[in-house]
């Protein structure tokens, strides 16, 4: 299961700066395990309450598609891989902490 969720402005022109720019998002997961369930409700909900139609989200299931974990190298799920902005960083777990995962996106110091 590859899941891209493309999220678009509505239209209206908004300033440029590093709280606008638009993020690509990759979560590798294993199937409906509980810590996948989590972490793809975790993330979700942090796109849409930070990052509301800046983001797009794939999510990446290793056991139907193993080439994308062995391509990325992944060797833990969940992993979240931010591509956009740069620096790329991952950040292992289900995503609950949310202080640990703005952090980890660059929204927050």
């Amino acid at each position: 299961m590859s899941q891209k969720i493309p999220k678009k402005t509505n239209g209206k022109a908004k300033p440029q700066g590093k709280e606008e720019e638009n993020y690509i998002l990759r979560l590798f997961i294993t199937g409906i395990l509980p810590n996948s369930a989590r972490a793809i409700i975790n993330i979700n909900a942090i796109c849409e309450m930070y990052l509301k139609d800046r983001y797009e989200l794939e999510i990446i299931d290793i056991y139907q598609q193993p080439s994308f974990a062995i391509s990325e190298k992944i060797i833990a799920v969940p992993v979240l891989i931010k591509r956009f902005p740069l620096p790329e960083i991952r950040l292992i777990g289900d995503l609950s902490d949310i202080g640990s995962v703005l952090k980890g996106l660059h929204l927050i110091n």
